[in-house]
């Protein structure tokens, strides 16, 4: 697709500093949800330059893996996040998953361990508060750096870009052919018999039933994002695992798809790489995922920000497109948010949450708590109604 510019998925690494509270009020609880109440319901001004873009009057929502701790699973700079207690922890990148046969064996054994958790945590609260949010006519579209697929199951009528795709599935990198993450799942268990039999321990002694990654890390486990689970001590050479079964069938012509005797995938194979359908690190966003989050920007009149540092580039890239065209921009989450000073450059101190909102407050706190007041506007005004009819 030459000329047409890619979206990729790059961290930033660099340490971010602590966020400037807006409105100030919004530092307790009952502050930030005011705040937020004003930015998700107020009426926007009419006379701005962007007004031609604010066309549905909605708002958009962008999340990161914050929203999801609330569920047990890892993020990458909350208070227990991976880049926080473990300094030396590096994604693995799209190139290496393609070329190197032992970095996608140490990929899928780490992914073979940490599947279980994964595929048993389930929407939180916060995912409940979006779901409503949706109903009350207040978001028009969920955009989420999040491959759980929490958003789509939480509420399927609010639509869900997932902008890094989902691990519920992996696809092969020849012929694309899909297949769901769970029957991969079993594959690996029968490729790798005794890997099984150590998952199946660390269930039953209770190792991976605990949160707290200060006792994960006690017993020799670290759970990083994107269900990716380390174990200390352990070699991941001797892990096995399968090729895309259509390609071994047939592979394409002047392509190679090598097995063992077991039907594991060998060194030299130049077909059949299954990868998770996710966006690696260094790799390119969808062009349609991409195009339809740039839609959803482009025709919503507000971006909340929710449980994102926006530390990777196609999320910043999509905030910076929602400020570049005059959005109202709001931010909730647990830490510093890449470039967030100069997205509130131009709030003017009378803000109550209208203009803009940054909140560092648990989502978990602050959504419901943004839900019942929203209601609560929409009661009274209902009832308003009805009395002003007698």
């Amino acid at each position: 697709m030459s000329g047409v510019p890619m979206l990729m998925r790059i961290p930033y690494i660099s340490p971010l500093p602590p966020p400037r509270i807006i409105p100030a009020t919004a530092r307790p609880l009952a502050g930030a949800i005011a705040s937020l109440v004003d930015f998700l319901v107020a009426p926007l001004e009419k006379d701005t330059a962007a007004a031609e873009t604010r066309r549905n009057g909605k708002t958009v929502l962008l999340t990161g893996a914050g929203i999801s701790v609330a569920s047990g699973l890892a993020d990458y700079r909350g208070t227990n996040g991976t880049y926080t207690l473990n300094k030396t922890y590096r994604p693995i990148y799209y190139s290496e998953f393609l070329a190197n046969h032992e970095a996608r064996k140490r990929y899928w054994a780490r992914s073979f361990l940490g599947w279980t958790n994964l595929a048993n945590a389930k929407p939180n609260g916060a995912h409940e508060a979006v779901r409503r949010l949706g109903e009350l006519g207040i978001l028009s579209r969920v955009i989420t750096q999040n491959v759980d697929s929490f958003h789509p199951h939480a509420h399927p009528a609010l639509p869900t870009t997932e902008l890094h795709g989902t691990l519920a599935q992996v696809h092969c990198t020849t012929c694309k052919t899909p297949y769901p993450r769970d029957a991969f799942q079993s594959q690996l268990e029968a490729l790798n018999p005794s890997w099984a039999d150590m998952l199946r321990h660390l269930i039953e002694s209770g190792a991976l039933s605990t949160e707290d990654p200060h006792e994960r890390a006690e017993r020799g486990l670290r759970t990083n994002p994107d269900g990716d689970l380390e174990l200390k001590g352990v070699k991941y050479t001797t892990f096995r695992y399968p090729p895309c079964p259509a390609c071994l069938q047939k592979p394409p012509p002047g392509e190679t798809v090598l097995v063992d005797a077991d039907g594991a995938s060998q060194a030299g194979s130049t077909a059949g790489v299954l990868k998770p359908a996710v966006v690696m690190f260094g790799e390119n966003v969808n062009a349609a995922v991409k195009a339809e989050a740039e839609e959803a920007i482009d025709t919503a009149s507000r971006l909340l920000v929710v449980g994102s540092s926006l530390a990777t580039y196609s999320a910043w890239r999509l905030a910076k497109r929602a400020k570049d065209r005059g959005l109202a921009l709001g931010m909730l989450n647990l830490g510093g948010v890449r470039g967030e000073d100069e997205f509130f450059l131009d709030v003017t101190p009378e803000n109550t949450g209208r203009q803009a909102v940054r909140i560092e407050i648990d989502a978990l706190q602050v959504l419901p708590g943004a839900v019942k007041a929203i209601e609560e506007l929409k009661r009274i005004h209902i009832t308003g109604n009805e009395v002003r009819r007698q």
